[in-house]
């Protein structure tokens, strides 16, 4: 009897290797190619033709985009989760759905084991890995990257070359690239130089350099319910239509472009560029509104964890009980995150144009320089005298012990 194998197919340089390498190394193997649609501009249509042609029997096409965005990315903003305080894990989130998804494929067509592309320098290799053994441990994993003889992309194109299978890119555009509703992820080639500036004439596809967004400013208007948007411009939108209107209008203004050098969880450093434009905006928009709406200690406390969410979603550890019990915590953050930010948006930068919320924490009456009854300006001596207490005292020791 033949052995099952799920490929987690692209159909990019990688996967499209890993079909015939499969059929030459695991014989009499049958490979099912599993694709998961989280936004990536796809045909679809090709892509199953190019898979059965290059040896797969069959391929699923799964479509998991508004469950991306709900279960996934708006935990994600609700945590405001940023790796290194810059990546906004467009990638990171992304693997733990596709491998559940790979498993679900797995479990109902009676495969032996998954397959995926990920090399064994990356993050991803864990992402997938760590979601296949939290539901199905007993799958067997292949990662090809880890076993094969092939050292780069290149030796990938001649590799399909000399089986006389087309090539999915060109060697000039051979960029690794990850896409989705949220995000597009660039690596390799001047990438691989920190010094080099990034050729963002070729490299940018969702949009523009700021040098080249309009020089007009545009405003958007984003209205939350519990910490999730659920307006755009005062429109009611769906959670997928209002994320692409807001990539449309980000990509326009030079919105989310980053350039970081991250350190992966193999122990590296790695160079990417990322462009996350409505998502940043999401961000940005979102912690506006924590500013009016949460208490100074709240905000403090989830603050450390939000980092600690993006470290665990970065190391794919989604499906874990820490990971389930932040979401909780987060959650309970958000029961008061409801209301709508205006924001400007003008050559990369997004500038705070006023918040409002039925929850708001800002009291004109105390803020204000006028005073008034709920603030008595003599009340500030006696809490200065108690919090510097400490310093008085020590300022005594010293002087006591001839320090001073």
């Amino acid at each position: 009897m033949s052995e099952k194998i799920v490929l987690a197919y692209s159909g990019g340089l990688d996967t499209t290797v890993i079909v015939p390498w499969l059929k030459e190394n695991y014989r009499d193997c049958e490979i099912i190619a599993c694709a998961v649609d989280l936004g990536q501009h796809i045909d679809y249509d090709a892509m199953k033709k190019g898979a059965k042609k290059l040896g797969a029997s069959k391929i699923h096409i799964i479509n998991a985009r508004e469950e991306f965005i709900t279960d996934f990315l708006y935990p994600m903003v609700k945590a405001n989760a940023a790796y290194e305080s810059k990546y906004l894990l467009g990638t990171s989130a992304a693997r733990p759905l596709i491998a559940k998804k790979l498993v679900d494929i797995a479990l109902s067509e009676g495969a032996t084991a998954i397959c995926h592309g990920a090399t064994g320098k990356g993050n991803d290799q864990i992402r997938f890995e760590l979601t296949i053994k939290a539901f199905a441990p007993h799958l067997k994993i292949i990662a090809p990257w880890r076993i094969w003889d092939i050292q780069s992309r290149e030796e990938e194109m001649q590799y399909l070359r000399d089986r006389g299978l087309e090539v999915p890119m060109k060697k000039e555009q051979s960029y690794s690239r990850d896409e989705n509703i949220w995000h597009l992820s660039h690596e390799g080639l001047e990438l691989e130089d920190p010094a080099a500036e990034p050729e963002y004439g070729r490299l940018l596809q969702l949009s523009v350099p700021p040098e080249a967004a309009p020089d007009k400013a545009e405003y958007v208007e984003l209205a939350f319910e519990k910490g999730v948007p659920v307006k755009l411009n005062g429109t009611s939108l769906r959670p997928e239509e209002l994320l692409k209107e807001l990539n449309a209008v980000g990509g326009r203004n030079g919105i989310g472009i980053i350039d970081i050098v991250e350190n992966r969880v193999v122990g590296m450093k790695s160079r990417g560029v990322y462009e996350t434009p409505g998502g940043t905006i999401m961000y940005a928009a979102h912690k506006e509104l924590e500013n009016l709406c949460l208490d100074r200690a709240t905000m403090s406390f989830k603050g450390m964890v939000g980092q600690r969410f993006a470290e665990l979603v970065y190391t794919g550890e989604w499906y874990t009980p820490l990971t389930e019990a932040i979401i909780s915590f987060i959650d309970k953050t958000q029961e008061t995150v409801t209301g709508t930010v205006k924001l400007k948006l003008y050559k990369g930068n997004i500038i705070p144009a006023g918040s409002r919320s039925k929850y708001s924490l800002y009291n004109e009456n105390i803020a204000s320089f006028t005073t008034g009854e709920l603030y008595d300006h003599k009340d500030a001596e006696g809490f200065i005298n108690l919090l510097g207490l400490p310093l008085t005292v020590r300022a005594m020791m010293k002087k006591r012990s001839g320090e001073e």
